[in-house]
């Protein structure tokens, strides 16, 4: 007998969806049988993973684009789940500026980040978060049973190490961090205002592998239990944790997935 999916049925919004972490979730949330609504800022970025998730997963999926620097066109992510899918169960934000982001101010040495850059840093990372997740709890009034799982950060956590980035041309912006800080925090206030219809989580992912400079890599894994930085794929077996009735009394929670980075 063909096993039932755990997510059957579902409709899940994947803010960022068309990233490196955003697409593994997407994956991984498809596999289990949930209707996927793919957003990204191009539209051509993310409509192969659109066709690739309704082929081998067998489930329907829209893909959506917006600025997430727009509060308006922010605005329109979740009335057009609504229009496609009727409901929406589940929001997860991945959506993010991070270290290797190209924005004016942006990845450059302290002294030379900008307050534009800054505020836009806040503005897609953490501002947007809010802006869906009112807009998520207005259309799943109806449900009565949904998930928000926000994507932090160890920098959310803990202060960057400089010293993992000498000598690469790497860099950490201030924002980043901030940002990621206040996501947990978020967490934490939804959890409460919107119990006991909506749960609210977030993982704190550690650094992931994306070919950096060896002299990063080597220092990183150096101060990781796991002797090695993370997969895309490490974040799929947390995720369907958070989404599913697995985690049914889990609330206001920050899972730190880092591998041990963060517990020296």
């Amino acid at each position: 007998m063909k096993r039932k999916r755990i997510l059957d049925q579902k409709v899940a919004l994947v803010v960022g969806g068309g990233g490196k972490i955003g697409r593994a979730i997407c994956e991984s949330l498809a596999e289990e049988g949930c209707n996927i609504a793919i957003h990204d800022i191009s539209e051509n970025k993310i409509h192969p993973l659109k066709k690739l998730i309704e082929t081998r997963y067998n489930v329907k999926s829209i893909a959506i684009e917006a600025n997430l620097l727009e509060n308006a066109e922010t605005r329109t992510i979740v009335p057009k789940v609504i229009e496609k899918f009727k409901k929406i169960d589940i929001l997860v934000h991945s959506a993010a500026f991070v270290g290797t982001t190209e924005y004016s101010g942006w990845a450059v040495p302290f002294e030379e980040q900008t307050e534009n850059a800054f505020e836009a840093g806040l503005r897609v990372n953490l501002t947007s978060a809010f802006i869906l997740s009112q807009d998520f709890a207005k259309h799943n009034q109806k449900e009565k049973k949904g998930v928000i799982v926000f994507i932090s950060s160890i920098y959310g956590i803990v202060g960057p190490d400089f010293s993992l980035y000498e000598g690469t041309g790497m860099a950490n912006p201030a924002a980043y961090g901030a940002s990621k800080a206040g996501l947990i925090q978020l967490t934490r206030y939804l959890a409460t205002k919107l119990a006991p219809d909506i749960r609210v989580n977030c993982i704190s992912f550690g650094g992931v592998f994306r070919n950096q400079d060896s002299k990063f890599v080597e220092r990183y894994i150096k101060k990781t239990p796991q002797k090695r930085m993370a997969r895309e794929e490490d974040i799929k077996g947390t995720i369907m944790y958070l989404v599913s009735d697995m985690s049914d009394y889990l609330t206001g929670q920050n899972i730190v997935l880092d591998g041990g980075f963060t517990i020296w």
